[in-house]
């Protein structure tokens, strides 16, 4: 992530509470993520076992990815209160990343997701101002001023500001925590 970044793509919406299982489930967590080809299938099993009644699933059951594909066709996922609650695994920001995730913006998060996500250097957790995850439409083209905390919704026109990142802006931008603090000389390169 840079300062100026700007995020492009299309919104994958859900709703409020959902939970590190939903995100990748308990069956894919054999994976290793410090082996490419098994991070790569992280991407595969995100949002793989999002119940069809779970009140989180977009309008119209529109599946995240297709079948055997590691790569959604969504850059952006618009969610509800209390995303990433459940279990600290830290693979679910992994998976979304995997996935082709590149910010999350959500009413608020679950601590340790937005702690993983961070620290890790995954996705960018914005938090917005308003329920956005009513407004916005799974396959609204989206555009993320990252710098300027603000969303545009290209599809509709409309402009939405979020919470400034703040102290988490720069380590985002180094790459997640031990980047950042080598960069900063807490840790030896």
């Amino acid at each position: 992530m840079t300062a100026t970044k700007r995020i492009l793509g299309n919104a994958y919406v859900l709703g409020d509470n959902v939970d590190t299982d939903q995100i990748i489930p308990a069956q894919y967590l054999t994976l290793n993520p410090a082996i490419p080809e098994e991070y790569r299938q992280f991407g595969k099993y995100a949002l793989s076992s999002v119940p069809p009644a779970m009140s989180g699933l977009p309008k119209g059951h529109i599946p995240f990815h297709t079948q055997d594909e590691f790569i959604s066709d969504y850059k952006i996922l618009v969610a509800g209160k209390n995303f990433g609650c459940g279990s600290s695994r830290e693979h679910a920001p992994i998976a979304l990343d995997a996935a082709g995730i590149e910010a999350v913006i959500a009413e608020f998060y679950a601590r340790i997701f937005f702690r993983n996500a961070v620290n890790g250097g995954y996705l960018i957790p914005f938090e917005c101002k308003q329920r956005l995850c009513d407004i916005v439409c799974t396959g609204d083209e989206l555009e993320l001023d990252i710098a300027g905390a603000v969303l545009l919704n290209r599809t509709t026109g409309e402009t939405y500001e979020l919470q400034p990142l703040g102290d988490v802006a720069p380590i985002l931008e180094a790459g997640g925590l031990f980047p950042y603090a080598r960069q900063v000389g807490m840790l030896k390169s």
